[in-house]
């Protein structure tokens, strides 16, 4: 029976209990199954990520879906280099977040659960919009004042109350803190049932490869769902012998906002020392990301390792991916931008992995402004 564990103190909860974080001491959940994963488990019946429902917290039978996920994973050759792109722009709200959000708003379903709140930057937003939609419930979103408009008209499309909020990202954070007193947190960050939707980023990696794991696998990195995820379920194909290694994790911050880097470089080092700016790269302009101490464990575990990318590299890459046909989003291209360092952190015959996590429709006012600043 999977069950909820207080990753501060081990209280233990029912995994059916509507809580999410701990109740004793306000600690962050983590979700612990316990199964055996074998290639027998995939049922190719299925498509998208719910092929993987055994390995998943939530019965198919109540899988709130749009059928997403297998996005595809292309081969991008460098010189002599085995290098992948993994299409998580191609979701049904343009963004990888949508794993998470199925999981989890299938979880809110089977709890009876009729009203949620979340805040975001935007795509984690839209997508538990998106889901919410469909099933039904009312879901009520807090973003920072600055939100992109495209991601703003696309939250109300779904039907989202959406509270946008002075300051930020943190003072997002905190007004729907205090709204989370009386409805149900379907927080990409706070909330573990989130990381068992991105988990399948790493079952989807490893099945399209042939049942082989990328040596080196380059992901954004703001609150780590990605990258949580992707460790998460990695781990559990390790934990099961379906893998003899983990990926090397390369997490990619954008150098206006990069407290993870420091910490990783400097473990001393304090979050009041992070400066925060504006940068192209917003979804990942986190400056207190509330599970950095997972995040900085899973680099650890993985023998990898984080970076930072400037605004001016990450227009190169948007240039880069446009002129492959490829129109991606900011924050989504911030991976590609990292890879000459990716490159410089692997060996000729290591196959890397990029993520491109958003589509640039979600951006199309910073993108139409690079361009014109091109031309």
């Amino acid at each position: 029976m999977p069950v909820l564990r207080c990753s501060s103190c081990g209280y233990a909860y029912d995994y059916r209990e509507p809580v999410w974080k701990c109740n004793q001491c306000g600690g962050l959940l983590d979700l612990e199954m316990d199964f055996a994963f074998t290639r027998d488990w995939i049922d190719r019946a299925v498509p998208g990520l719910w092929r993987y429902h055994k390995a998943l917290p939530v019965p198919l039978s109540k899988a709130i879906t749009f059928q997403e996920g297998m996005t595809p994973l292309t081969a991008f050759p460098v010189d002599d280099r085995a290098v992948y792109l993994k299409h998580d722009h191609l979701f049904q709200t343009g963004s990888y977040k949508d794993r998470g959000a199925s999981v989890l708003v299938s979880h809110i379903q089977t709890l009876g659960i009729r009203s949620v709140v979340e805040d975001s930057s935007g795509n984690a937003g839209c997508a538990i919009a998106a889901y919410c939609a469909k099933a039904n419930i009312t879901c009520e979103i807090f973003v920072p004042e600055k939100t992109a408009p495209a991601k703003l008209s696309q939250l109300k499309m779904y039907g989202a109350l959406v509270r946008k909020i002075p300051g930020s990202r943190e003072e997002t954070a905190s007004a729907v803190h205090n709204a989370a007193k009386d409805k149900y947190y379907a927080s990409h960050c706070w909330n573990a049932f989130f990381f068992q939707g991105t988990k399948t980023f790493a079952y989807e990696v490893w099945e399209q490869l042939g049942g082989r794991v990328p040596d080196v696998l380059v992901l954004p990195v703001g609150n780590g769902t990605l990258l949580l995820g992707a460790y998460i379920g990695f781990s559990e194909l390790f934990l099961c012998g379906v893998i003899q290694k983990l990926p090397r994790i390369i997490g990619v911050q954008s150098a206006a906002c990069n407290p993870l880097e420091r910490m990783f470089q400097y473990p001393d080092a304090e979050f009041a020392s992070t400066t925060w700016q504006d940068t192209l790269a917003e979804g990942i302009a986190i400056a207190r990301p509330v599970r950095a101490k997972q995040i900085l464990q899973a680099l650890k575990d993985s023998r990898g390792t984080i970076v930072s990318v400037s605004d001016d590299e990450i227009k190169a890459a948007l240039i880069k991916l446009g002129k492959m046909g490829l129109y991606i989003e900011p924050t989504g291209a911030a991976a590609m931008a990292a890879l000459n360092q990716a490159i410089q952190f692997s060996s000729k015959k290591e196959i890397i992995v990029i993520a491109l996590t958003g589509h640039g429709l979600k951006a199309f006012e910073k993108l139409d402004l690079i361009l014109h600043h091109r031309s």
